[in-house]
């Protein structure tokens, strides 16, 4: 059985706050993949949190992914994204060559997140509306 693995990768901070949203989202897609119990969710941070991002991909290799789609929670591709995360990745493939990884756009890139920050924005402008 082909196990999926979905790792979520955000930044990170000093400040353990400053994590809630991630942790958040990460539950909110965990509740959503239960029901097929073939996909993992898992959670990783670049620096000053953990888990790193090659600790998160091991533990998924380790748990039976055969093919794990990072997610970068980034609101636009810059430098972390475009250079470190793609080293990342191919250290992860070395050390896991049975593992198909995949990295996906980061998500403030896409039209549902572009959407979702244009109707915060308004929301928030125009409380009593």
């Amino acid at each position: 059985m082909t196990t999926h693995g979905i790792l979520l990768f955000a930044h990170g901070a000093r400040d353990p706050a400053w994590a809630q949203p991630f942790l958040a989202t990460a539950e909110r897609l965990r509740q959503r993949v239960a029901a097929q119990g073939d996909t993992q969710v898992s959670l990783a941070f670049l620096e000053f949190m953990s888990p790193t991002l090659p600790q998160a991909g091991a533990a998924l290799a380790a748990g039976g992914c055969t093919h794990v789609t990072v997610v970068p929670l980034f609101l636009g591709a810059g430098g972390h994204v475009r250079k470190d995360l793609p080293q990342l990745l191919s250290e992860l493939a070395q050390q896991y060559p049975a593992v198909q990884w995949a990295l996906s756009p980061a998500v403030g890139e896409t039209e549902g997140v572009i959407q979702a920050l244009a109707d915060s924005a308004w929301a928030l402008a125009h409380p009593n509306a």
